[in-house]
């Protein structure tokens, strides 16, 4: 491969400012766990529980993936961005996709 001559530059992870780190990682954690309660809720079953859903094998193959992608939105819960611009940009995605997924948790509910 070839070599860049100006590499591009990368702070290393503690001169991010505490405010804005606290507020993205609060930020990001809102809407991972809201989507994924969005997701656990839609994968239930429509019209009957949990027990009678394996009549039926869409409603299986729903739960099923439902509870994939919820579990694996609560793996990314644990892990955290890894440079200053990643808690950036989950600092103003959050400030935008939080209050939309408050509005789709209540519509889905």
């Amino acid at each position: 491969m070839a070599q860049l001559d100006n590499a591009p530059e990368t702070a290393p992870p503690g001169k991010t400012p505490a405010g804005l780190r606290m507020a993205a990682i609060v930020l990001r954690a809102l809407f991972l766990g809201i989507l994924a309660l969005i997701t656990f809720r839609v994968s239930l079953p429509q019209n009957e529980t949990i027990w009678t859903a394996y009549d039926t094998p869409s409603d299986v193959v729903r739960m099923l993936l439902g509870l994939a992608v919820a579990a694996w939105l609560v793996f990314q819960l644990f892990r955290g961005p890894r440079d200053r611009d990643s808690y950036r940009t989950w600092f103003y995605l959050g400030l935008v996709l939080v209050p939309f997924a408050v509005i789709c948790l209540f519509a889905a509910w």
